[in-house]
């Protein structure tokens, strides 16, 4: 007997139909998912990176499955169905949707395996540091272009929307000028990513001096770069900045660097000794990489001479350590060994208690020295 003869109006006897159909196809997709994922859990396992992108697109698969299920469905129901179309734009643009999470989801999965694989703890990582930043540069970017994809086909599911968009052919030429000066932040930043990750001027836990501050390159988002602040504070900076503006990168290739200590002492003080202390600091510190200690006089004034020390180290900081520690040692070294060495100003006076009674007269001027 047809439900109609139970007192069941059409349309809804027609939507039990399909809904019965639907929760069908619903429990043999979720039948299918789960025998699927156990074989590709199985096929991945020996590959930490498919392992890591079959964890991280795992719940925006089954969303597709089931949505793709239920538009098969729908587009099985017949046409006269009450609402029919309703449902099925609905349930398209939730594919969509799911189908855009299922994508950006798998590159983060990608980004997330590629650095786990390149860890930058290590005591070697220019290489890690390299390809760390090319990740995050290159997945941001494709990320934020699977989102404007997404959204695009979801806005163009919309009869009306393109109806707008029709009729906005017409001034396509004023409406692209003035999008294209609204979104050049936003595109000057993107290609500015790009940038970056192909060329890297900088990278991950560089060393640089950007607007007369020390730090480190902490965070490369798709908008901006956070660099820490040796003490602690965090200056944003925007991605095109990095690109239009010169900075100081400590650590392009390599992080060694060479650290100068400047002391002012006395002509009298003998070089060799402080050579000599100057090498045994150096010999003894955890922070000297073995490369060079150096010690130069690099300018002579009219009351003491300029000593520069040239110290080498494994990373900038380390440098500053040896530079803060060499400077001691040797101020410590002079005050102990050679304290008449110190920089000290000379004043040549002569006469006695009263300069004016020494002092030459008009007619006569004095040849000699004067204090």
């Amino acid at each position: 007997m047809s439900p109609i003869a139970y007192g069941i109006p059409e349309a809804l006897s027609q939507w039990l139909i399909a809904l019965g159909a639907a929760v069908v196809a619903l429990l043999l997709t979720e039948a299918v998912f789960r025998i699927g994922e156990r074989i590709v859990r199985r096929a991945v396992r020996h590959s930490a990176m498919a392992v890591t992108v079959t964890q991280s697109a795992r719940a925006p698969a089954h969303w597709v499955m089931r949505l793709v299920a239920l538009n098969l469905v729908w587009q099985g129901a017949p046409n006269t169905l009450p609402g029919l179309p309703g449902v099925q734009h609905w349930t398209g643009m939730l594919l969509i949707a799911v189908i855009t999470w299922l994508a950006v989801r798998c590159v983060n999965g990608v980004s997330k395996a590629v650095i786990a694989s390149h860890p930058v703890t290590v005591a070697d990582n220019l290489m890690a540091r390299r390809i760390q930043t090319q990740t995050r540069a290159i997945s941001k970017t494709v990320v934020g272009l699977i989102v404007l994809v997404g959204t695009a086909l979801a806005l163009m599911t919309f009869p009306a929307v393109r109806q707008i968009g029709a009729s906005l052919l017409a001034s396509a030429g004023l409406v692209g000028i003035v999008a294209g000066f609204a979104a050049r932040p936003v595109l000057g930043n993107l290609i500015a990513g790009l940038q970056i990750g192909l060329t890297q001027p900088i990278r991950i836990d560089d060393v640089v001096i950007v607007e007369g501050e020390w730090g480190v390159i902490e965070e490369i988002t798709g908008a901006y770069v956070v660099v820490r602040i040796w003490d602690q504070r965090r200056l944003v900076v925007p991605l095109q900045w990095w690109i239009e503006h010169p900075f100081q990168n400590w650590t392009r290739n390599t992080s060694e660097l060479l650290g100068t200590v400047f002391l002012w002492v006395d002509y009298r003080l003998p070089l060799d000794p402080l050579r000599d202390k100057l090498k045994a600091v150096c010999a003894a510190s955890a922070h000297w990489d073995g490369r060079l200690a150096m010690l130069q006089v690099t300018e002579g004034g009219e009351r003491a001479m300029q000593l520069r020390c040239l110290v080498s180290a494994a990373s900038a900081g380390q440098a500053w350590d040896l530079r803060c520690e060499v400077r001691e040692a040797l101020i410590d070294f002079i005050q102990r060994e050679y304290p008449q060495c110190l920089p000290r100003l000379r004043a040549d006076v002569e006469g006695g208690a009263n300069p004016e009674a020494q002092a030459p007269s008009p007619a006569q001027p004095h040849l000699g020295p004067i204090g």
